[in-house]
């Protein structure tokens, strides 16, 4: 059942996406249509002009186009009313507390806070987090980790002062749009700063230990397609973990980690530091682009979403051969339970598509349901229920909404 749903998955996959857009576009029209309203404007006696002040016909025959200021632009005469879609409220900005212990000069990294926190923004972040803001999160902390350092010969941030400046990052993401549960999102922790249990952390040892120019070579430009396939650089950046942790660690033919979870534990701290030195040495929109990339390459291995058996599906589903009623019924909404939980890439999908067919063969679902019952990659992920976006419609976000969905699906295949 597996390797037929996957055959019918990639044939259509296109098909679906295009259609998926032009249904997008389409709410868009109509979002535009209904929010178009009229306006009575009642001027004072004052205003009123008269006949001789009405438009005379122009002294040439020339015309120009009319130059309009935004300046021009009427405000919303509505009161109590959400502005129009074509004039969106985003999130107020503001200037951010800080805590003032953290000894970095915030504003030669804007760039990436700004685009961590636009990544990250207060609404979309819990369903992008996965393929989207954690990626980015992650980025800009190795990215931080470098910079604070690079005045320096150290290649963490000193645990004094870690969790002053992790609190400033998340403040300053947080005053720009961000969502403020970042942290807890992504799992991430002021000890990320610091090379938690690595046992090195300055430049003179780590250039001495690792081949330096190998590693730079292999990460300074990531080809995005290949590094997925066939990788180089996430390979070196696990050797030279491997070398600076102090070489207790194994790796098998299959580049796993072969040893006790207290080793694994050094050797993630240690590629944090590996991950220091390469963004001390390139540039932070060098560096960012070659992270997310890796990061792209490790989400799109696992499937993110979490199943509970699937009983009463595989009760129903069990003995059919053809399209059951009680058996789509329990399918589908088992699926829109799971589809709720994120965003995922159709990489993903497969993957999930793949884990779910298993666990429904395990329990002796031998028909190819997916067929029966109509089920497709989109089905498994939040960017299939058209509702979603129906709902989302009359924000003033839509148009950025609209803008990370496209991206996901340029990460797909």
């Amino acid at each position: 059942m597996g390797g037929k749903a996957m055959l019918h998955f990639q044939s259509v996959s296109w098909f679906k996406c295009f259609i998926f857009h032009q249904f997008v576009l389409l709410i868009l029209l109509l979002s535009g249509l209904k929010e178009s309203v009229s306006w009575d404007v009642h001027f004072s006696s004052s205003q009123e002009s008269s006949i001789s002040e009405m438009a005379a016909p122009p002294s040439s025959g020339i015309f120009y186009p009319i130059q309009i200021s935004p300046s021009m632009i009427p405000p919303y005469p509505l009161q109590n009313e959400s502005s129009s879609p074509m004039y969106p409220d985003f999130p107020p900005t503001y200037v951010p507390l800080l805590t003032g212990k953290c000894p970095v000069n915030f504003s030669a990294i804007s760039s990436i806070l700004t685009k961590t926190a636009s990544d990250c923004s207060n609404m979309l972040a819990p369903i992008v987090a996965n393929v989207i803001c954690c990626p980015q999160f992650s980025s800009l902390l190795h990215i931080f980790q470098g910079f604070y350092s690079s005045s320096s010969d150290k290649l963490v941030v000193q645990t004094a002062v870690a969790s002053d400046c992790f609190s400033d990052i998340v403040s300053i993401l947080v005053s720009r749009g961000a969502n403020i549960t970042i942290p807890t999102l992504c799992s991430i922790k002021s000890s990320n700063l610091t090379g938690g249990s690595c046992p090195v952390n300055d430049v003179a040892t780590f250039e001495k230990i690792v081949n330096t120019s190998k590693l730079l070579d292999l990460c300074g430009t990531i080809d995005p397609l290949k590094e997925c396939c066939r990788p180089l650089c996430q390979p070196a950046i696990s050797e030279a973990a491997l070398r600076i942790s102090g070489g207790q660690i194994s790796i098998d033919e299959n580049n796993y980690v072969v040893s006790q979870s207290s080793h694994i534990d050094v050797l993630n701290d240690c590629k944090g530091v590996v991950y220091s030195y390469i963004s001390r040495k390139l540039s932070s929109d060098t560096a960012d682009t070659a992270f997310r990339i890796l990061s792209s390459c490790k989400v799109n291995k696992v499937c993110p979403l979490k199943f509970e058996q699937p009983v009463k599906v595989i009760n129903a589903c069990r003995n059919v051969a053809a399209p059951s009623p009680a058996c789509c019924s329990l399918l589908n909404t088992y699926i829109s339970g799971i589809q709720k939980q994120m965003l995922i890439t159709n990489k993903q999908a497969i993957i999930c598509a793949t884990m779910f067919g298993s666990m429904l063969r395990k329990g002796g679902v031998m028909a190819n349901v997916y067929d029966l019952c109509d089920i497709d990659l989109k089905d498994f992920s939040i960017q299939g229920r058209p509702l979603f976006f129906i709902s989302f419609v009359a924000s003033p976000f839509y148009i950025i909404i609209f803008q990370y969905l496209i991206s996901i699906f340029s990460l797909s295949w």
